[in-house]
């Protein structure tokens, strides 16, 4: 196949995605606490997200946010097939990301003009995003392959070409920093900041801390590059 011309991810989606800093991992149980999560989210600073495609209430969740919290980047993760490249970019999804690199799935989302974050792990993976003119691409999981010592290594001979990194995986509050430190990351992903249980109980403002946390460490770092 061709590499594709353009980037798989849009420069306004690249940028917000950068400014964010985090992508906050969510998975919904409950169609209800979707807007109340997003908002708290968005107090604490954190207006980047992403919404698994695990559970039967995702799709209605993402429509609901983009209809009461349209401040927010809303994302889906666990992408795997066409249908679903499909199903998220009719509710407005804003871009999209999957834990493995699906020559297929890529050429859908840019074939539908929805943005676009494979998962790699390997050089071949790498390649394989980049042949499909890739530049933002999911690192999963990321602290079970090395972390951030692996990613160096193993990016090594594609860094030239601009390529930069969301990592997934294993991430938290306390080794966030080894991550954003780095040049090759655009942005965290990050599940801890709205596990499902404080989800579950309601719990908007630990959620809410959470995110103003992070938020804080990325300003920290940011103004120190």
């Amino acid at each position: 196949m061709e590499p594709i011309a353009q980037q798989a991810m849009t420069p306004g989606i690249i940028k917000k995605i950068d400014e964010a800093g985090i992508v906050a991992v969510l998975i919904l149980d409950e169609l209800k606490h979707a807007v109340p999560l997003a908002r708290a989210l968005l107090k604490g600073g954190v207006d980047s997200i992403e919404l698994t495609l695990r559970t039967p209430v995702a799709l209605e969740a993402g429509r609901a946010i983009k209809r009461e919290v349209p401040e927010i980047t809303l994302g889906f993760g666990t992408v795997l097939t066409k249908e679903q490249v499909k199903a998220v970019r009719d509710v407005g999804a804003d871009f999209a990301v999957a834990p493995g690199c699906n020559p297929r799935v890529i050429e859908e989302a840019y074939n539908q003009g929805l943005s676009f974050a494979p998962g790699i792990m390997t050089p071949t993976d790498i390649e394989m995003a980049l042949e499909q003119g890739c530049r933002i691409l999911k690192y999963f999981p990321a602290e079970t392959s090395g972390g951030m010592n692996h990613l160096v290594n193993m990016v090594a001979p594609y860094q030239y070409l601009g390529v930069k990194f969301i990592p997934l995986g294993g991430l938290n509050i306390d080794n966030a920093r080894d991550y954003l430190e780095s040049l090759l990351i655009t942005a965290i992903g990050g599940s801890w900041v709205a596990k499902r249980p404080l989800i579950h109980s309601e719990n908007w403002d630990a959620i809410t801390n959470n995110a103003r946390e992070i938020r804080s460490l990325i300003k920290e770092i940011r103004s120190k590059k």
